[in-house]
């Protein structure tokens, strides 16, 4: 963390936020709390968390990580 105001230390969750509005908030109206919720979670988990490079992989998404590191997982799906 940065000082005061250091526009740096947002960076991230402000483009984690423009993504989750763009992608399911602004998709509909929701009904309901748990019907959004339902919906961000579903959307972490089978979007975000999928597609999104990690630094901890060699900045690659976890599905390629995984074919990388059991092809044959890959030649039978």
């Amino acid at each position: 963390m940065g000082r005061v105001g250091a526009a740096g230390d947002n960076a991230a969750m402000e483009s984690f936020f423009a993504l989750l509005q763009k992608n399911v908030l602004n998709r509909k109206a929701w009904r309901t709390r748990d019907e959004l919720r339902a919906a961000i979670i579903t959307w972490i988990e089978r979007t975000y968390h999928r597609r999104r490079r990690q630094a901890r992989l060699g900045r690659l998404t976890p599905i390629e990580f995984e074919t990388m590191m059991n092809p044959t997982a890959a030649l039978a799906a």
